[in-house]
């Protein structure tokens, strides 16, 4: 049978109660030129015929394929207990927490996904979480501006292009200026990442000293699971800390849901976007918890909000605070070695490409193959390996240079099978 949500009586009285024959002319404000002539849409279906043809094109899907795609986003171990815990109906219906008194396991669960945050990034607070790293970019960005009072933000060579994008994006009728390189010199903020996008890893404590000399501040795009082994955010002096959460217990999918993560330091705590969940105690000296500094009717304040962000990705963010109380900092500092030595050893397999990174890397490194690297990808596919992201596509290298990334679920036997295969379809 079909779902038809009104009748054509239904849709007639509607009509009527507001003073009109048909929909048309509830357009008839909007220019004529300016309508959409057509909205190819196709008739309705059954519930089986929608199911049917849904699983028809979930059939094209191949999940089989073994993967070396990084680039910002990559295939980590997921434990069951996240799914477990998370699929719960306390958290999967819980709506957005402006009353405490109704939310509290939300507003908990907040306050210890911030908590975790500080402890990972060695920061003094984060806040409940954003869409995404791409868009957290921006949110990071524009809070520099504000503290700061400059227009000037500065991209390092280091940042993923595809932030660079969401940045450009999101600041262009702002009247900022946005530039490449590394001088703080009348800018807002430099915004770095490490590792690279193309797996380079860096001390940026230096650039953090430089920054803080010119007025600028140093926003730090991190790779949550290199934390660890590699060196905080903190440790290195940045002012804000930011990133891509994906790493931390959230699946691969097709553009998300994925979680922005923003930590900063306590004198820049009013200036931050998004919410904040605080502890405290009731009347009777029961501990609860809040949203704290910032109105729920701040967002709607046009030109005067902290941000266009009123909302967070707490399921999401759930799902990171699971994943790194399941793992704790051994767990974590594990996983971290795994996906380094895993990858180093593909390293030494792949002799006959030339590796391009400067400096020591973590779990992504850009080799240059003897041949067009999209023709290899595709070869590859066939074989069953998402081979890695090809960088001439995105803007970052010559038509050969490929972005391979390795994580601990990577076995000895795929590695030297994606090796061999890799190999032969460069000759």
């Amino acid at each position: 049978m079909s779902f038809v949500p009104t009748t054509e009586t239904e849709q007639r009285e509607m009509l009527e109660a507001i003073g009109i024959t048909n929909t048309e002319e509830l357009l008839l404000s909007i220019p004529e030129e300016l309508r959409l002539k057509a909205w190819a849409v196709p008739e309705g279906q059954s519930e089986m015929a929608v199911r049917a043809k849904l699983a028809q094109l979930a059939a094209r899907n191949n999940g089989g394929h073994v993967c070396f795609l990084g680039g910002g986003y990559y295939d980590h171990f997921v434990p069951a207990a996240v799914d477990a815990l998370t699929s719960r109906g306390e958290f999967l219906t819980a709506y957005t927490p402006y009353q405490p008194e109704a939310a509290q396991g939300t507003l908990q669960s907040i306050y210890e996904y911030q908590s975790a945050i500080c402890r990972l990034t060695e920061m003094e607070f984060a806040n409940a979480s954003l869409y995404d790293g791409g868009t957290a970019v921006f949110e990071a960005a524009a809070m520099a501006v504000r503290l700061t009072r400059r227009e000037r933000i500065v991209c390092h060579d280091s940042l993923n292009p595809f932030h660079r994008e969401i940045l450009a994006t999101h600041t262009a009728n702002l009247g900022l200026d946005v530039a490449e390189g590394d001088d703080p010199a009348d800018a807002a903020c430099v915004i770095v990442q490490n590792p690279s996008f193309l797996g380079d890893i860096r001390d940026f404590s230096a650039l953090s000293e430089r920054c803080h000399e010119a007025g600028a501040l140093l926003i730090l795009s991190f790779y949550p699971l290199s934390l660890g082994l590699l060196k905080t955010p903190g440790a290195m002096g940045a002012d804000i800390a930011i990133a891509e959460g994906q790493s931390l217990g959230v699946p691969l999918g097709f553009g998300g849901p994925y979680l922005g993560i923003l930590a900063t330091r306590k004198k820049h705590l009013r200036r931050m976007p998004g919410r904040l969940a605080a502890a405290t105690t009731d009347a009777e000296g029961r501990r609860g918890f809040v949203l704290t500094l910032q109105a729920r009717e701040q967002h709607i304040r046009r030109e005067k909000a902290m941000s266009n962000i009123c909302s967070n990705e707490a399921l999401i963010a759930l799902r990171a605070l699971v994943y790194l109380c399941l793992a704790g900092k051994e767990g974590l500092r594990e996983a971290a070695i795994q996906c380094h030595a895993k990858a180093e050893y593909l390293k030494q397999r792949l002799d006959f490409a030339e590796v391009l990174n400067a400096h020591p890397t973590f779990n992504e490194f850009a080799v240059r193959l003897p041949r067009n690297a999209e023709e290899v990808c595709a070869a590859l596919a066939r074989q069953g390996f998402a081979a890695g992201l090809p960088l001439h596509a995105v803007g970052q290298g010559a038509e050969t240079d490929l972005l391979i990334a390795v994580t601990e679920k990577r076995t000895r036997a795929e590695l030297d099978a994606f090796a061999d295969a890799l190999a032969a379809a460069c000759q």
